[in-house]
């Protein structure tokens, strides 16, 4: 079996394999990684700038940059649940112990997603 991934893992950095976090510290992390925050935050700055110039605009583009951002964040929550529905679904084989850290990495999962 390979390293368990929490939705810390996927959501934060998107598409990549890493290393095992534990479930519980799953809640405390931030959805975006510090560069996409930091690149998310200069973008956003940036249609603020332009609403003087061009307020149409500047809405169009706040609206596509926070849709961006929320699909992002969906795309990153489905591979996540995938990835957790893999883990425990391997017919008879699966051990007590693999679904009680099954359910501890879906209790992560399900506070991550009230915490958005």
């Amino acid at each position: 079996m390979g390293p368990e991934l929490t939705t810390a893992d996927i959501v934060q950095r998107p598409g990549a394999r890493h290393e095992r976090l534990d479930p519980d510290d799953a809640n405390n992390m931030a959805l975006f990684s510090n560069e996409q925050r930091h690149n998310l935050t200069i973008r956003w700055e940036q249609v603020q700038a332009s609403f003087v110039d061009e307020p149409r605009g500047a809405v169009e583009k706040a609206d596509a940059l926070v849709a961006e951002a929320i699909s992002n964040l969906a795309e990153g929550f489905a591979r996540t649940r995938a990835d957790l529905d893999g883990q425990w679904k391997r017919g008879d084989s699966v051990s007590t112990e693999d679904l009680r850290q099954a359910l501890r990495h879906y209790r992560a999962f399900f506070g991550r997603l009230l915490r958005t």
